[in-house]
């Protein structure tokens, strides 16, 4: 499994679920035999609080192989600020080095620029699926990319077995009141993804 971390993460907002990382690694690893499951994301490093920090550690401890750097920071030429932090030439390294040793590899990405990498790996003899998403406005997945697969797994048909779960429940003593919301069903880390 190779996750474009930030890709993944558009694709479900837009269909407008969270993906629950365990369910999505055990219910592929019950497939198959799972080698490895990358998940690729950059980090701002000068910031007090990142927002996915909690979910790179919780993955890091969790049975994902966590791939990241920090983001760079530059001005435009209009003189604004912008920060990247392009993921892809250290996934696609990936993908061709592990190429040798699997038969399918599952992508999560619906960036074009894939493309060539997945060619290039289907000429290795591997099987490409590519999952993310066209039922999103826009299409979250290039044509290109879709069209190169060997298969498309569209994100919102594999909502009901990897969306994270919230819980609701009733005050005790209080029938009827509303629930509190975000109550997860397992404690930890996990709690807040």
């Amino acid at each position: 499994m190779f996750i474009d971390g930030a890709n993944l993460y558009a694709a479900a907002r837009s269909l407008g679920f969270d993906i629950d990382y365990k369910r999505l690694r055990d219910g592929f690893a019950s497939e198959g035999r799972l080698v490895r499951a990358f998940y690729y994301t950059a980090l701002v490093e000068d910031q007090e609080y990142s927002p996915i920090r909690p979910l790179v550690d919780w993955l890091d401890y969790n049975g994902y192989t966590m791939v990241t750097k920090p983001t760079k920071e530059f001005t435009d030429a209009s003189g604004r600020r912008k920060i990247k932090g392009n993921m892809d030439i250290e996934l696609a390294i990936d993908v061709m080095e592990m190429a040798e040793r699997v038969d399918h590899i599952l992508l999560f990405s619906g960036d074009g620029d894939f493309r060539r990498l997945v060619e290039a790996v289907q000429r290795k003899g591997v099987r490409v699926s590519v999952i993310s998403t066209v039922r999103s406005q826009p299409p979250m997945v290039a044509d290109e990319l879709r069209r190169q697969a060997d298969n498309f797994i569209e994100l919102q048909d594999l909502a009901p077995s990897i969306a994270r779960v919230h819980h609701h429940r009733e005050p005790m003593g209080n029938p009827g009141a509303p629930g509190v919301p975000d109550m997860p069903s397992q404690g930890g880390p996990y709690a807040n993804f």
